[in-house]
């Protein structure tokens, strides 16, 4: 089966510097991955290659079958890849609703009726609205970003996300600065996301990574270090050593 997203020999350097070394990456479609290291691992560096925020030295990105190496960031998201920040991006002045409802008109490419077609308006307003009834999101509908908790805005933000009806969608610590309050309701909806959908999460939290995840893949120092399902990483003493700490993740 062709998988939903992969590199090849993929590198990356600053002069001398090797940020990313020769990571080969597979990720089959619907899969359920997550991303770890310690700090300074890479795996900013490595998000930002796959999403088209920064051009590798060397190597190939695939989607689907396709090479998108040489694709924009924005083109990479028209092909189905989406990405959220570990800094939200949302238009604060705008509604939940209406961030949602420029990233449906964006994705189905009538973003410049967004003031002149109001039947493609009202048509995108209303499955905005569904996805936040799903996500359960929808009392918040109405309220500005700027007015809501951080965990909320974080929350809204997978919601753009998924809006563009991503093939791959990549969170880039989602659980980061949510209180406590609203982590559960972001574990909640990470569980919720399309069993056909691909999810690459890079998270600090091993609670969240242990409970989500099918496969973990560990990065250090720019390299992929091992890969494998939670019970054998958390049993595995070189990722017990260089990144858990001898801790368990329960």
């Amino acid at each position: 089966m062709t998988p939903a997203l992969e590199t090849r020999g993929l590198n990356r350097r600053f002069g001398a510097l090797e940020v990313a070394g020769d990571i080969n990456f597979r990720m089959e479609v619907g899969a359920r991955r997550a991303l770890i290291g310690p700090n300074g691992a890479g795996k900013t560096t490595f998000v930002n290659l796959l999403t088209g925020q920064l051009k590798p030295s060397s190597g190939s990105i695939f989607l689907d079958g396709s090479d998108i190496t040489g694709l924009s960031a924005d083109q990479r998201v028209r092909r189905g890849l989406a990405r959220t920040f570990q800094l939200n991006t949302l238009l604060r002045g705008l509604t939940v609703l209406e961030n949602v409802q420029l990233a449906i008109l964006e994705h189905r490419k009538e973003g410049g009726l967004v003031l002149f077609g109001a039947h493609a308006q009202d048509r995108a307003a209303e499955a905005a609205y569904d996805l936040l009834e799903r996500l359960r999101l929808d009392n918040d509908a109405l309220r500005r970003v700027s007015e809501l908790p951080y965990g909320r805005q974080r929350l809204v933000e997978v919601a753009v996300a998924l809006a563009l009806e991503p093939a791959v969608l990549v969170l880039d610590e989602p659980a980061a600065g949510v209180p406590p309050a609203d982590s559960h309701r972001m574990m909640d909806l990470i569980d919720s996301l399309p069993s056909s959908m691909a999810v690459l999460i890079i998270e600090h939290d091993m609670k969240l990574v242990f409970r989500f995840a099918r496969e973990i893949t560990v990065l250090v120092a720019g390299r992929i270090l091992t890969e494998g399902p939670p019970e054998v990483i958390a049993h595995d003493q070189q990722v017990r050593d260089v990144y858990l700490g001898h801790r368990k993740h329960a």
